[in-house]
């Protein structure tokens, strides 16, 4: 199944936490190694209760790095779109711009020069579709993480192994953090 359906599929505990774990993903670009600013979202996405309470409280904790453009600036923007109600329309419209986003974001660090492919919304637009796409390793990594996530939860909803299923997300997230921030650290050690 590709990735567009099942968003389209997803129930709202995938929803918010495939959205989530596309901005933990991301997180080398706005926090530190060792801080979790997502980890009250991660609490709140199995039934929703406090999401409102815990979103407000995640965005002010990460309103304090300056951020203007670029990547990062793609990232806060997600975070600032994060619907305050726990509900499937905004959820899944969040999920889907939150995916993107973190495609584009593996995107930027595919490319030598951290540029924007002329072609990148073709390229995201088939591969999101399940499509043959020319995409970079890190875009595929990202991609397939995205799909794992989803498929994990699907299969753990309404199960005694629902939590079990956000744990294995988190993880996966947290593996593909790593990554994206040895990639940055690659980048920078190359650029000195």
């Amino acid at each position: 199944m590709s990735l567009l359906e099942l968003i389209g599929r997803a129930d709202e505990r995938a929803l918010a936490a495939g959205a989530v774990a596309c901005l933990e993903r991301c997180l080398p670009l706005l926090a530190g190694p060792e801080t979790e600013p997502l980890r009250p979202l991660w609490a709140s996405c199995e039934n929703g209760r406090e999401w409102a309470i815990r979103l407000a409280a995640v965005r002010t904790e990460m309103e304090q790095p300056s951020v203007s453009d670029g990547p990062a600036a793609l990232v806060r923007a997600m975070l600032g779109a994060a619907p305050s109600d726990f509900a499937a329309g905004p959820l899944r419209e969040w999920a889907d711009a939150c995916s993107l986003v973190a495609l584009r974001v593996h995107g930027r660090f595919d490319a030598p020069d951290g540029g924007v492919p002329a072609d990148e919304e073709d390229l995201l637009k088939a591969a999101r579709s399940g499509e043959p796409a020319a995409v970079g390793p890190l875009v595929a990594g990202e991609l397939e993480r995205q799909v794992r996530i989803l498929e994990i939860l699907a299969e753990t909803t309404g199960t005694a192994g629902s939590g079990a299923g956000l744990r294995k997300a988190l993880d996966l997230s947290t593996e593909g953090r790593r990554v994206l921030r040895a990639v940055m650290s690659r980048r920078a050690r190359g650029r000195s």
